[in-house]
């Protein structure tokens, strides 16, 4: 179930399902703890002697307020003939997240309402040696378990605190532990559970006759007693709407910090393009790693999550935000991969938020002999995408602290690992994570890094350096149109196998041959690029209602059983993206500009209500697949509109 509405500060992240639960709780570290384990917390409405918990019988719309992150949920329930109206946020200064809940009652009668929230933390991601109790000192829940606590508190419309409460086990099923916490709308006031513990609180109103009633909840997060319990008296001295409000004044300063021009776009583009940006916020660490997406329902394949920093993803994150103008937090992305990057300069498949190395799929023995198990693009791009926020900063007291540690020393990488006879990299793993070998996206990926590092050579006058940045950099581009252009095929091949004369070519068709556009390393003009994207749009584009981009021919990665087997796979929202970007190169006037538009508004056509981004959709239903969000089809989008918007400016005159 595709996160709905990601709410965050960077230090505290809060996922919502579609039924308007929460599913995720990531505290400190954005995407290392996850203290749910994916598991839901029930939010449920009591009235009229009935209980009705969140899911298909409510009718509900998950949104944002406009250029912030807090969200405007709407939910009807007709059999209760109950609205509400929910406002959520993390505040942006304390790690605690705060929910404003309107009630409307719908008819012409006084009615006594509850509303129920039942918490299952999984503390450091299991539900062992937890403990929840009420405490009295605070009037609070409270769940700890070591240095992770966790603080319940809420108001009505009289008074903050728990008045109505629940600390119980786990050990039932949840439907028959529900039906004994809360039996005729009353919860049994057990103080204490511990070992797997679970608790729920009551918040009781009084609805006048087609009137309303307001209330609060709050969950703070901390490291021990003392913080948690501070917290919460500051939510209560600013109150709950007052860090609803400056939350939301923040972000919408943010939002709008920069004058901006969209050219000829239209207002579907532009409203997804700043939802963007701020979903992209909430899956950034403060402490500089950009993860690729933080949405536990992926756990459920191989045991593996997307809660990682990969280098090539932030790499591309980074740039989008260094070109929109957001560049604080790419200083910190670049100094946390400075912290991480191996003596012999490169990165590794992926690092967790606390910087250590992540679980890896890639085997460093193939064959019987030892390879480095790393695709090299993610390396190359970290400096591809550092030379673009130069570009736009110009801060070279930043780039100083860099440039022997990161720049220098990844780049000498780059020169060093590659055939000394081709010119071309040595093999290394795709961008898809599948294939050992060279990669025509990788090589792309590998000259743009040291087309980079040569300007920063240029920059420091480090003239011999920048010299042979530039030399092996022509050379791979030598190697690359010798050795990865198919004659039969009249286009780029999208990998090379080693041979004794040169390369076995692999003929799948592949979107990522659109990286030779990308980094610039062929004119979108060239008659063998115009062939290669003609190919990848003839081939990979979907001929179904949903329409959009596959990766690759055949692609089977999270294609569901009902897929019609002549589908070539998964429409992408970054492959779809990359298509657009090629019109765009390309565009000699505005009639040429526009034929990237389809592209950006099939992006907003398959966004969720939120205008989240998934990593890609069903392709007969449009319902989205994998994870969601996934940060880098955000950042594609973000970067795509700025290429589009820069393009329209050039060419308006």
């Amino acid at each position: 179930m595709p996160k709905d509405i990601p709410v965050g500060n960077g230090n505290l992240l809060i996922n919502f399902d579609g039924n308007y639960q929460i599913r995720d709780v990531y505290y400190p570290l954005i995407g290392q703890e996850n203290h749910s384990n994916g598991g839901p917390f029930k939010f449920g409405v009591w009235v009229d002697g009935n209980i009705s918990w969140m899911g298909s019988n409510w009718k509900k719309d998950l949104r944002y307020q406009d250029d912030a992150l807090v969200t405007s949920v709407y939910l009807k329930n007709e059999d209760l003939n109950l609205e509400l109206q929910c406002e959520d946020t993390v505040d942006i200064d304390l790690n605690v997240f705060v929910r404003k809940i309107k009630v409307n009652n719908l008819i012409k009668a006084e009615r006594q309402l509850r509303l129920f929230f039942v918490h299952d933390f999984h503390l450091y991601g299991n539900d062992i040696g937890d403990t929840a109790y009420f405490d009295p000192r605070s009037h609070t829940i409270i769940h700890y378990k070591a240095n992770r606590y966790f603080l319940i508190n809420c108001c009505d419309t009289q008074w903050c605190g728990v008045k109505h409460y629940s600390c119980s086990e786990k050990e039932e099923p949840e439907d028959l532990r529900r039906e004994q916490v809360i039996k005729d709308g009353e919860l049994d006031g057990k103080a204490i559970s511990w070992g797997s513990a679970n608790s729920t609180i009551g918040i009781y109103l009084h609805l006048p006759a087609l009137g309303e009633a307001v209330a609060h909840y709050w969950i703070a997060a901390g490291e021990h007693y003392g913080e948690v319990r501070r917290i919460n008296e500051l939510v209560i001295e600013n109150t709950p709407d007052g860090l609803i409000e400056r939350t939301s004044n923040y972000w919408k300063a943010w939002a709008r910090k920069e004058p901006r021009s969209f050219g000829d776009l239209p207002n579907s583009i532009s409203d997804i393009f700043k939802r963007s940006l701020l979903i992209l916020k909430t899956q950034i660490d403060n402490r500089g790693p950009i993860i690729a997406g933080n949405d536990s329902d992926i756990i459920r394949f191989g045991k593996d999550t997307y809660s990682y920093m990969w280098g090539r993803d932030g790499a591309f994150v980074a740039a989008a935000l260094a070109k929109a103008g957001y560049t604080h937090s790419c200083e910190k992305f670049f100094e946390f991969c400075a912290g991480i990057l191996t003596d012999d300069g490169y990165l590794f498949q992926h690092y967790n938020p606390d910087g250590s190395l992540a679980s890896n799929w890639h085997p460093w023995l193939l064959d019987g002999q030892e390879v480095l198990p790393i695709q090299e693009d993610s390396t190359a791009l970290l400096i591809w995408s550092l030379w673009l926020y130069y570009e736009n900063t110009k801060n070279i007291e930043f780039i100083r602290f860099l440039y022997d540690g990161l720049i220098k020393k990844s780049a000498n990488f780059l020169v060093t690992f590659r055939d000394k006879e081709t010119g071309l990299p040595c093999p290394g793993y795709d961008l898809w994570e599948e294939r050992y070998g060279v990669h025509t996206f990788t090589v792309s990926a590998v000259i743009a890094g040291l087309k980079a590092a040569a300007n920063f050579a240029k920059l420091f006058h480090d003239f011999q350096l920048e010299a042979e940045y530039l030399q092996v950099a022509g050379r791979m581009r030598q190697g690359l149109i010798k050795h990865l252009y198919h004659d039969g095929l009249k286009r780029y091949a999208r990998s090379g196998y080693r041979n004794e004369s040169g390369y076995d070519l692999d003929e799948v068709i592949d979107v990522s041959l659109l990286g030779l556009i990308i980094f610039e390393v062929l004119s979108p003009d060239d008659p063998r690029m115009v062939q290669t994207a003609a190919a990848i749009s003839e081939e990979l584009w979907l001929k179904t209602d949903i329409e959009g981009c596959a990766r690759y021919k055949n692609d089977y990665y999270q294609r569901s059983s009902d897929i019609p087997t002549e589908i070539v796979g998964n429409p992408w929202f970054i492959s779809t993206l990359w298509l657009g970007e090629y019109y765009i190169f390309r565009a000699k006037n505005l009639d040429e500009l526009h034929k990237a538009v389809p592209y950006l508004l099939w992006v907003a056509k398959n966004a969720l209500p939120s205008g989240v981004l998934a990593e890609q959709v069903h392709p007969i239903n449009g319902e989205p697949l994998s994870v969601s969000p996934l940060t880098w089809s955000h950042s594609a989008f973000v970067w795509t509109v700025l290429l589009y918007a820069e393009k329209y400016e050039l060419l308006k005159n």
